[in-house]
């Protein structure tokens, strides 16, 4: 039997040498590549075709949700298990509805790893403890009949930039990372604030806190 070829998606390099080192020996799991972002992650898939993919969600450029959807819309049959750190529902919710194949958070067990790998590359969805099978039927079922949000409306692009916008990037730094001119930034710029009815950039930053594209840290006391 070939073994399960895995990709390894997280922004941090210590994080994916820790998983690489406990994949590595397992006979029946090959890790075949990292990525260091989202965009990097839907890169990979396309060009080494792994079987399941290990994505982080919060990642620069282009978050695991969004790169989830975009490896599922083009590859549907790469599963793409969530290892994160966040424990909220509307992060999985979020993520099962990109496309994944299940939800892992950080700080289980290395042997949960190794399960939910197995699991997913066998075509069973796996969750964290934290989140019951019932709860994802009640979710499933009721999504049907759910009206598409803004923010889903957006292109794959227009959420990059809507990403590096929060991340406080001027839009000439946005031009150069995405490699594009600066007109086609402020293009992707405009449409992506008229389709989610933002204003200014005050608004948009709160509605990159409200989605979790951006973190804020409380005030030190």
């Amino acid at each position: 039997m070939k073994p399960t070829r895995v990709l390894i998606a997280d922004d941090q390099g210590i994080v994916r040498a820790g998983i690489r080192s406990l994949l590595e020996p397992v006979d029946d799991i090959q890790v075949v590549g990292e990525a260091v972002d989202g965009w990097d992650a839907v890169e990979k898939t396309l060009r080494l075709r792994p079987d399941v993919v290990l994505m982080d969600i919060s990642m620069p450029r282009l978050r695991g949700i969004e790169a989830t959807r975009e490896i599922h819309q083009q590859m549907p049959g790469v599963k793409v298990l969530a290892l994160t750190v966040h424990d909220r529902e509307e992060y999985f919710f979020a993520m099962l509805k990109a496309g994944g194949s299940g939800y892992l958070l950080k700080e289980g067990e290395p042997e949960e790893l190794l399960a939910a790998i197995r699991a997913v590359q066998r075509g069973d969805a796996y969750l964290s403890p934290t989140v019951t099978r019932s709860v994802l039927d009640d979710y499933l079922a009721r999504w049907g009949t759910e009206v598409e949000s803004d923010y889903d409306q957006l292109t794959l692009r227009q959420k990059e930039v809507l990403q590096l916008v929060a991340e406080g990037k001027t839009t000439r730094q946005i031009a150069a990372q995405l490699h594009l001119s600066v007109k086609t930034v402020e293009k992707h710029r405009s449409q992506m604030m008229r389709k989610l009815g933002l204003q200014n950039i005050q608004s948009l930053m709160k509605y990159a806190v409200r989605k979790g594209l951006i973190q804020v840290s409380p005030p030190e006391q």
